[in-house]
């Protein structure tokens, strides 16, 4: 019996359980479309995916110039949500095996939400010692800021560090409280000589998602400029001291600085201008992907938005280079496969 996609609010997300997954996928979608009803707008790419055998967990955010916190709030949100996996699995008869190793969970972003994206793998490299942290931020700061303005920057660099410290103490103690919770729903269909061996099979090797890989549909690191309209009007907002955090130019120094990004794919679309800036330099500046985890297929920047009717698929109208309505084997030929195919390269 085919197994039929169904999202249930867990914690502050949507879940859809697959009865026998085979891994997890936790996706963000873009500006808007990932915040409102991610469900409906990427409902064709994400029901795909879930006939595939993967668990399927939609993760909000919030529109807000801090990024960082925003980040911090979706890989607390991870911990919240996997005792919560194993303990919904096991109380319908579904496989939970897949849960209680954090390298069977991975990451799929659309346009901005491929930044918290990242910024999590960025922040993987990050030293958990206070002195090495403040020298790791230091580094990223002073390379990316005018660095005549000594007061501003030492400002930033305590409040990063800070922020960042409180960060890594509140995930790892949500890591531990993770692994105990987990613990306790396998607890009662175990005697204590299994319960021995489950200890050791529930793995989180990472605080933040270090083993773990990610897909980046038309990613964007974005800065003010893109939020708010005339430019001129951003310009003047920054020169008063507001800008998103961290800028387009620290996301792109913590992603070289992290020396990680081994386990990514990128889908770029033929007319899309709004990621191109962002798909070039991971391809031609950071030389990530390496070719062969890299596609370029027609379409714009909404190329993954499609809703499913009937025998039909509704795409969002950004491009004369794609049909409106395809039915659904051209759509998922066209796109969807795609993306399955880079899934399983990783």
């Amino acid at each position: 019996m085919k197994s039929k996609m169904k999202f249930q609010p867990v914690s502050h997300s949507w879940v859809a359980l697959h009865p026998q997954p085979k891994g997890v996928i936790q996706f963000i979608g873009g500006a808007f479309f990932g915040t409102f009803v991610p469900m409906l707008f990427y409902q064709h790419l994400l029901k795909t995916l879930f006939e595939q055998q993967y668990t399927i967990i939609i993760l909000p955010f919030n529109f807000t110039f801090n990024h960082y916190e925003e980040a911090g709030f979706l890989i607390r949100e991870q911990y919240e949500i996997i005792p919560e996996l194993v303990r919904i699995s096991k109380l319908l008869g579904y496989n939970y095996q897949i849960y209680l190793n954090d390298t069977n969970f991975s990451w799929m972003g659309h346009s901005i939400g491929c930044k918290y994206i990242s910024l999590l793998e960025g922040f993987t490299a990050l030293p958990t010692e206070s002195e090495e942290l403040e020298k790791f931020i230091r580094q990223l700061v002073l390379e990316t800021s005018d660095t005549s303005n000594e007061q501003k920057n030492e400002r930033k660099i305590k409040s990063i560090v800070t922020d960042l410290e409180i960060l890594i103490h509140d995930i790892q103690q949500k890591r531990d409280k993770t692994i105990e919770l987990v613990k306790y729903y396998l607890k009662p269909d175990s005697d204590s000589q299994k319960l021995g061996s489950i200890e050791t099979n529930v793995t989180i090797a990472s605080i933040f998602i270090k083993g773990q890989a990610s897909v980046l549909l038309a990613p964007v690191n974005t800065g003010l400029d893109s939020a708010i309209k005339p430019k001129f009007l951003a310009d003047f907002i920054i020169k008063l001291g507001f800008d998103v955090k961290p800028t387009p130019k620290e996301t792109y120094a913590l992603i070289k600085d992290s020396n990680l990004f081994n386990l990514l794919a990128i889908l770029r679309f033929k007319s899309d201008d709004i990621a191109r800036s962002t798909c070039d330099w991971f391809i031609n500046t950071l030389r990530k992907p390496p070719q062969g985890f890299w596609q370029e297929l027609p379409g714009g920047h909404l190329r993954p938005l499609g809703i499913q009717i009937g025998n039909f698929v509704i795409n969002f109208p950004d491009t004369f280079s794609i049909p409106l309505i395809q039915p659904i084997h051209k759509r998922t030929a066209g796109f969807e496969s795609h993306v399955i195919e880079l899934l399983k390269d990783l």
